[in-house]
């Protein structure tokens, strides 16, 4: 295993040892018990908690207020790549990354305590989602597939280990996602044919404790990019699978390419798989299933059930008994037009008429998805699923000079509308929708007093009515959002962050509204 320690730059280190000696808690790290119950002064997983509802249970701001919501502070990365991270709140600290940078930042005032950079490197530099956390460390993906422990106080490395080829194609974007003693990495990499694959490595000593690969020797594809979500109760961890390839041409993979474009329930202890349900069967639309799981205890008809709820990538809402991954309702929730219906487990049947073809095929949603990698939030409150959507129609071609390799086809898009949409899970029904411009790349925070934030296409940051979707407040923040919103309190203030461009921006109420 490649242990190769790289020295990296510090930035701002020595005031972190300073504020750190001086007792401000810069770094301590959340343990097992943190994780599983984080607190409201804390944000410690990629989606604030395992269940991925990303929904905050504070109520200072609220509907009433939330329309004098100042800027608090901001902070410039100063990098030319965009932020796709969410951060994690530690001990009134962010962590928060864009390729080859992790920056370290006290939450209230928004000055840097220390930046770790990554030395240069041949990995594709598409995004970066975000940091893991465990005790005293922080646990970061670089582009070319290494996993680096850093120590939070500092940013100086504690270890280094490859977890991905980059010779062969792989590349990492993903938050870490920490479990127990575990913790578990996804991959990219589907320019090429390689297999999908999760990886659990030791905290402590960065050795590899198991393998999942999502398809077999014969198939190729499945990659696992987003974090995954997980139940303590029935003790298994939840993720979303990438497309099978080459991606565009299904002629050589026929069948359903099991385990590809699909939803499934490892255990964390070995990485055996306990179930999979497949959302796209036979995928050639490059329609991931890597959207995030979100898991909700509640009833359904009627009767109590613990759920799995997914606005996946290929339009359709599905809601899984995430005991067994049994189907409970699937259903469109944005245009679609490439399936004939439903088989007998829930899964939509692909149309081969909606194939791309060399003469193309007009196909809803587009290559993009009617939803990706930003987050949606569920609100216990009124029993809605909120997502960043998209109607989105595209041109499919297939291109035999292409081979049979990687992307394998083109597809070029003809139209598309954004839009924050609320589903009743019971019935996966549009309860509202607020139209956010051409594109959809905010992801969506709910709160508990009734409050959605969000993003649209034209770089304002958003507070929506969660009963009715109606625009409470904006503020433009001059760039694209393609970050989730995150919220935490500290010293009685809560506080609104949502990256945007290269700065974090973060947002609270004045003391004297506050207060009220």
């Amino acid at each position: 295993m490649n242990r190769r320690k790289y020295a990296g730059t510090f930035a701002g280190s020595i005031l972190a040892l300073v504020l750190g000696a001086g007792g401000f808690a810069v770094g301590q790290g959340p343990d097992s018990a943190t994780l599983l119950k984080p607190g409201p002064d804390s944000w410690p997983l990629y989606h604030g908690d395992y269940t991925g509802q990303r929904h905050s249970k504070l109520t200072q701001i609220n509907p009433q207020n939330v329309h004098s919501l100042s800027l608090a502070w901001a902070f410039q990365t100063g990098s030319q790549a965009g932020l796709k991270s969410s951060p994690l709140l530690i001990d009134g600290v962010l962590y928060f990354t864009v390729p080859d940078n992790v920056w370290a930042v006290d939450a209230r005032s928004g000055h840097q305590l220390w930046r770790y950079t990554y030395p240069q490197n041949k990995g594709l530099h598409i995004g970066q989602r975000g940091v893991g956390a465990y005790k005293g460390w922080i646990y970061f993906l670089s582009p070319d597939g290494h996993l680096v422990s850093l120590d939070a106080k500092t940013g100086s490395v504690r270890w280094n280990v490859e977890v991905a080829d980059v010779s062969k194609g792989y590349w990492t974007t993903m938050s870490p996602f920490v479990v127990g003693n575990h913790v578990i990495i996804g991959v990219s990499g589907d320019f090429d044919n390689l297999h999908g694959y999760l990886k659990s490595f030791d905290p402590e000593t960065g050795q590899q404790q198991w393998q999942w690969n999502s398809t077999p020797k014969e198939l190729t594809g499945g990659m696992t990019w987003m974090t995954g979500t997980y139940d303590p109760d029935l003790n298994l961890i939840y993720w979303g699978t990438g497309n099978p390839t080459p991606v565009l041409t299904g002629a050589t993979r026929p069948g359903d390419n099991a385990n590809t474009c699909s939803i499934v329930a490892l255990h964390p202890e070995d990485g055996t798989m306990a179930w999979a349900f497949q959302v796209s069967p036979h995928d050639t639309h490059d329609w991931d299933a890597a959207e995030v799981p979100v898991l909700v205890d509640g009833t359904f008809k009627g009767r109590p059930e613990k759920m799995l709820m997914q606005a996946s990538r290929n339009g359709y809402f599905v809601v899984l008994d995430r005991t067994n991954g049994k189907s409970l309702l699937t259903t469109p929730y944005s245009a679609v037009n490439w399936s004939l219906g439903l088989d007998k487990q829930g899964r939509p049947i692909p149309n081969p008429e909606k194939e791309p073809a060399r003469d193309g095929r007009l196909i809803a949603p587009d290559e993009a998805g009617a939803a990706n990698y930003r987050s949606p939030s569920y609100d216990p409150k009124t029993g809605l699923f909120i997502a960043s959507a998209r109607d989105a129609y595209s041109i499919y071609f297939s291109k035999p000079a292409d081979g049979t390799y990687g992307w394998s086809g083109a597809d070029y898009g003809v139209w598309s509308k954004g839009a924050i949409k609320a589903i009743d899970y019971q019935t996966g029904k549009i309860r509202w929708t607020h139209e956010i411009g051409t594109s959809a790349s905010a992801g969506v925070l709910t709160t508990e007093s009734g409050v959605t934030f969000t993003g649209d296409s034209h770089g304002n940051a958003l507070a929506l009515e969660t009963a009715d979707g109606k625009t409470l407040w904006h503020s433009n923040t001059g760039a694209s959002i393609a970050t989730s919103p995150v919220s935490y309190e500290l010293d009685g203030r809560q506080y609104v962050l949502i990256g945007s461009g290269g700065v974090m921006f973060a947002w609270a109420l004045p003391d004297q509204v506050a207060a009220k």
